[in-house]
């Protein structure tokens, strides 16, 4: 099974994804969204945008 993005709604009714690994493990959760088609477009911008992103260790 290939990794996935699920789109669901949550207890209070809104828009919700998480990204499954291959393996069925989830590997990151979105935020809320009010409506499907912005909770889409965020998962829209990560496929876009995450592939170039930095990796920054924090200390703290």
């Amino acid at each position: 099974m290939p990794a996935k993005f699920e789109v669901y709604k949550d207890a209070k009714g809104e828009f919700r994804f998480r990204y499954k690994a291959a393996n069925g493990q989830i590997v990151a959760q979105g935020q809320g969204y009010s409506s499907k088609a912005a909770c889409m477009n965020g998962i829209k911008s990560i496929q876009e945008n995450a592939s170039g992103a930095d990796v920054v260790e924090v200390e703290g």
